[in-house]
């Protein structure tokens, strides 16, 4: 595959590579099987507030109404602006899901863990079965849910189509991706850039599922609130990153009701 082919010299590159973190320790070697209930009250608490896991959440609430669930839907499966027909946006779907899965394995041998060597892969392996972990959580709690909530999709083919299955996976693995070069030094510019690609992924793999007719816009962000939940609150809990995150929300009392605000920093360092 094409994304394949594109990420075999950036691996070579990644395992010739010196790399630490920043003053501290390798990527990997600080995962515990006991972070404590206060590390998963934090981490759980870091995840429900992050505002790739709320804000499309509330968009999948918002439309609900007027219909605009529905009318997205029947409106990108009619005239498939994107992907030019309804099987050619499936088709891309699947490509695009299997490029999320492509750029975490990438950031994940980014991340720095220092020399080649037995320490290296050790902590290369203990990190990737964190991210296995929660990419493996993320798909089969949206598999479980799937089949209790028993929604028709748009094209009619079965009743599985809330929450959208690609685009969960699509975005735990990019988030992950994104949790991980986070812990690289790099260019404040050159990360927003990657951020946005990432994200960017996880969009285009929701929407082709919506204009091949196979989700409800309401299914995918659903879908993208879970695998970005599971990413942020896996790696948190049991990497323990000291994140400092770029997207903050906060609320403020006022006389009669308070202020809600969010703010999002670009070109900053880590």
């Amino acid at each position: 595959m094409r994304w394949l082919r594109a990420a075999l010299p950036l691996t070579v590159l990644a395992l010739t590579g010196c790399a630490t973190l920043p003053g501290g320790p390798h990527w990997g070697q600080n995962v515990t099987i006991k972070p404590g209930w206060a590390r998963v009250r934090r981490a759980a608490v870091s995840a429900a507030t992050d505002p790739w896991v709320w804000g499309p959440l509330a968009g999948a609430a918002a439309l609900q109404f007027g219909n605009f669930d529905h009318r997205i839907s029947r409106w990108g499966r009619t005239h498939t602006p994107v992907f030019g027909s309804n099987a050619n946006a499936t088709s891309w779907s699947y490509t695009l899901r299997s490029a999320s899965v492509g750029v975490d394995i990438a950031a994940l041998l980014f991340a720095p863990s220092g020399h080649f060597g037995k320490t290296w892969l050790e902590d290369k392996a203990k990190g990737y079965l964190v991210n296995l972990v929660a990419a493996t959580t993320a798909i089969e709690t949206n598999s479980m849910i799937s089949r209790l909530a028993y929604r028709e999709r748009p094209n009619r083919a079965n009743n599985h189509s809330f929450p959208s299955n690609h685009t969960t996976a699509s975005a735990v693995y990019t988030r992950l991706a994104t949790l991980n070069l986070e812990q690289i030094p790099m260019n404040p510019h050159v990360r927003d850039a990657l951020d946005v690609g990432l994200h960017g992924l996880t969009f285009a793999t929701a929407w082709a599922r919506i204009e091949g007719g196979w989700h409800y816009p309401s299914d995918t962000l659903f879908g993208m609130a879970l695998g970005n939940f599971c990413a942020d609150f896996f790696t948190n809990t049991f990497m323990g990153f000291n994140r400092s995150p770029r997207q903050r929300i906060a609320f403020s009392p006022l006389p009669g009701g308070g202020l809600l605000s969010f703010s999002v920093a670009f070109g900053q360092g880590r």
